[in-house]
């Protein structure tokens, strides 16, 4: 034990050492904390008494008043740096081209989330990149072409209908005449201005009772380990269950 606390004392000894060599040229305490990894209430105990040079102390003055200046933007230009390190580390963590197995359970799980509870197979979105996803997925796992498939848009009065149906037979590969009627919104002064919003769209699987089913199926096959949990806390806040109204 003795020999442990010898060899930390004699290593403080060195770090200290460093410290103060490091201070007298003038360095601040954040350039010297990455030279030596100690703390910066150490680092203030051990350095107090060294005097600086006018030279430093007028190189750490403008480059206190530079942070100080840069303020918001140097923690912007920090955050940016520490997103860009999480997005290609996350990218490092998905081996592409994904699995046919993978495949099917995003789109099921995409279905869950954005897809109609009713009988027949149909999402409803304004994302170009979930419908174009949604529209690849059939394809791929049910060997549906877009051709086979139906649209209907949902728009505002103020936009183009005739180029919005375009747009998004463009993007899915419908044909323009597998487009049904478009759900015009009323002209209201309170909406939110996207020059780049497309309306939503409704991608509808003709014949697709059975589709449905089978889809509802991996879902429940998914979520089949939760059940058990999800009773146990419903029966005890039964008391929250309402008669809701009913639109005739």
């Amino acid at each position: 034990m003795c020999g442990i606390v010898s060899c930390m004392d004699k290593n403080y000894k060195v770090l200290k050492f460093k410290a103060l060599q490091l201070r007298k040229k003038g360095l601040s305490y954040n350039e010297i904390n990455k030279s030596i990894q100690v703390s910066k209430s150490t680092l203030s105990y051990w350095l107090k008494s060294v005097p600086l040079k006018a030279e430093y102390r007028k190189r750490l003055y403008t480059k206190r008043i530079d942070i100080l200046c840069r303020g918001p933007k140097s923690i912007k230009e920090k955050r940016a740096k520490e997103v860009s390190i999480i997005v290609q580390r996350a990218k490092k963590e998905i081996k592409l081209p994904i699995s046919l197995e993978s495949l099917r359970l995003m789109g099921a799980c995409l279905y869950w989330a954005e897809g109609s509870k009713k009988k027949m197979c149909e999402i409803t979105n304004s994302d170009p990149y979930l419908i174009l996803f949604f529209i690849k997925w059939v394809e791929k796992i049910f060997k549906i072409s877009p051709e086979n498939l139906k649209a209907r848009l949902n728009i505002y009065s103020q936009q183009n209908e005739i180029k919005i149906i375009k747009f998004w037979s463009d993007l899915t590969g419908i044909p323009t005449k597998r487009f049904g009627k478009t759900f015009i919104k009323p002209l209201s002064k309170n909406y939110k201005k996207n020059n780049l919003y497309y309306g939503t769209i409704r991608i509808e699987v003709p014949k697709s009772v059975d589709l449905n089913y089978k889809i509802s199926s991996w879902i429940n096959l998914i979520t089949d380990s939760l059940k058990p949990k999800i009773k146990l806390v419903q029966k005890k806040w039964r008391s929250l269950e309402i008669s809701r109204p009913v639109n005739l």
